[in-house]
């Protein structure tokens, strides 16, 4: 019995969450600051959360509520969706967070066996979403090696060559790990592809209001696409796990299928995590927007703490929290180099490899406040010019 044989191989074949080997990591590291969690440093909206103060002694709370999301909390996302994401002919779900948003989707349309489309540098989350519900025919396509956008020339190839046509394509906009954003004429002509190739689209927009430099996040809707959202980043509510699914209304079947599946992973989202969500929706997406702006700064200080790689290795921060960025050819092993960071000069990247690039590091620039990034970038600014000039050095 206490043989792995007798654990199930999906599991068994699925990769080792990279987080929590970061978590570990930090746990043998004493002073240590971390540039890896995908998070951000501010608290929901404190109205919001005077108001779920007040709710803690109502009754609802404690039941169990609608599987598809609170019915005021799905009229509130219809009509964000219908004003800010020019999506009108999408239906609700809301889940635990966008993680199990994307489980949903992919229990919900791909069976084990099936072929799916990620491009590289990928979301680990997705890719472990795929390897743990035995979908492991997983095409990985090219990135633009100056741009990182996913390679559209080979997505089109890839569908007309592989039989069975590949049953989903995903990506992330703007991108985790990468930070780039896709534009829309990219997005338009990869959701052209799978809508002729006949396969799904889906699309997480967890990042939609971290753009910068005057870009405009858009997104695109179809009976082939689903849409992918959070409160997670945007609302700085991390711990509280509500995400929510845009998925095509006419398409038959569909909503059955995924309250199916709903029903059997959480029944429904936590109550008084919706009712959060609602009440920090009310706040506008200005109220976001505000909080986003504080992180350019931060995002200045990282990329003058990767200078010493060279400017054509550091890529990303159109968008979302994150840079990317490559090592010095001779350090294949990045997850070496990121434990030496962490040991000698107390600050934490997340590997490249768990994205499916060896050799990169993924930066994120979304968890700290301006006087700690600061601490943050210096460690790291002295841990690569060390790295470059003299190796890693005990």
């Amino acid at each position: 019995m206490g043989s792995c044989g007798m654990l199930a191989r999906r599991a068994l074949l699925t990769d080792t969450p990279v987080m929590v080997q970061i978590q570990e990591l930090i746990r043998g590291v004493k002073d240590c600051v971390s540039l890896a969690q995908g998070v951000v440093y501010w608290q929901p909206p404190k109205p919001a959360l005077q108001k779920v103060q007040e709710l803690v002694w109502e009754p609802s709370v404690s039941r169990y509520g609608a599987d598809e999301g609170l019915p005021e909390l799905r009229e509130a996302l219809m009509k964000k969706l219908r004003h800010e994401n020019k999506l009108h002919k999408s239906s609700v779900m809301v889940t635990a967070g966008a993680n199990q948003a994307f489980v949903n989707i992919v229990l919900t349309l791909c069976d084990a066996g099936d072929s799916v489309i990620m491009f590289a540098p990928y979301y680990f989350n997705s890719y472990m979403s795929f390897q743990m519900t035995g979908v492991t025919d997983i095409l990985v396509g090219p990135g633009d090696p100056k741009t990182l956008h996913p390679d559209a020339d080979w997505l089109e190839k890839t569908l007309l060559d592989t039989k069975p046509t590949p049953k989903l394509v995903t990506v992330v906009n703007p991108g985790n790990p990468s930070g780039t954003y896709i534009p829309e004429p990219l997005l338009q002509r990869i959701s052209d592809l799978c809508r002729d190739a006949g396969c799904w689209l889906v699309v997480d927009n967890t990042y939609e209001y971290f753009m910068y430099d005057g870009r405009k996040h858009v997104c695109v809707e179809g009976d082939h696409i689903v849409n992918l959202f959070s409160f997670s980043k945007a609302y700085g509510m991390m711990g509280w796990r509500v995400g929510y699914i845009a998925y095509p209304s006419e398409v038959e079947g569909f909503a059955a299928q995924l309250l199916k599946v709903q029903d059997n992973i959480p029944i429904c989202a936590s109550i008084i995590s919706q009712r959060l969500a609602l009440h920090s929706l009310e706040m506008g997406p200005e109220w976001v927007t505000d909080q986003v702006k504080n992180l350019v700064k931060n995002r200045e200080l990282l990329l003058d703490a990767l200078s010493p790689l060279g400017q054509d290795a550091v890529k990303g921060g159109e968008g979302a929290i994150y840079l990317w960025a490559k090592l010095p050819h001779q350090y294949h092993d990045d997850f070496e180099v990121v434990r030496w960071l962490a040991r000698k000069h107390g600050v934490v990247l997340i590997p490249g490899c768990s994205s499916g690039c060896p050799g990169y590091v993924r930066i994120s620039f979304g968890g700290l406040v301006e006087d700690q990034c600061r601490v943050a970038s210096e460690r790291l600014k002295r841990g690569l010019q060390q790295l470059v000039n003299e190796g890693m050095v005990p």
